[in-house]
């Protein structure tokens, strides 16, 4: 299937000179949407997976669909500020300020098999300060997942030696 084809971009979104990789197109293809959660699934039956883990906002989409379909628990990280519990924190850069991320320290146990799960790689910070937050808790991370990566923004050099898998690379102008 061509996921490529099914991703919209939108050209200066949301500023001048971004163009911005629309996954809402793709969403609307209920087949390649499950395609996509398939595959994932069938890529780790066998990989001894405790949990998926997925990223504010658009990583619970994918992220919860897969843990749902192989059946097991869905760890929500989310912006600072929005979790009930007690949490850990994480803070990244971003092109102009910072971030924080955070999860509750109860989410996973140490030893935990998990599977990162975000819809989109570009500059690795979100998906990088999840990393530290897994490390934090002492969880082991299988993977990291992603519907779209964009190489040249070398998200990948954020990820500190965790697996990447993508399913669709565009190179940005």
């Amino acid at each position: 299937m061509d996921i490529a084809a099914l991703i919209r971009n939108v050209p200066d979104f949301p500023k001048p000179g971004i163009q911005f990789k629309d996954i809402t197109t793709l969403l609307q293809n209920g087949p390649a949407f499950k395609y996509i959660i398939d595959g994932w699934k069938a890529r780790y039956a066998d990989k001894n997976v405790d949990a998926i883990v997925g990223a504010d906002a658009r990583g619970f989409i994918f992220g919860a669909a897969l843990a749902y379909a192989m059946e097991l628990p869905f760890i929500p990280v989310r912006k600072k500020g929005k979790l009930p519990g007690e949490t850990i924190v994480q803070e990244y850069e971003l092109e102009y300020g910072t971030s924080s991320v955070e999860v509750h320290i109860d989410a996973v146990k140490p030893g935990d098999r998990v599977v990162l799960i975000d819809d989109l790689l570009a500059t690795g910070g979100t998906i990088g300060a999840i990393v530290d937050l897994m490390r934090m808790l002492k969880a082991e991370i299988v993977e990291a997942a992603f519907v779209v990566e964009l190489p040249p923004l070398k998200g990948r050099e954020k990820l500190k030696g965790v697996p990447v898998h993508t399913l669709v690379e565009f190179m940005v102008d």
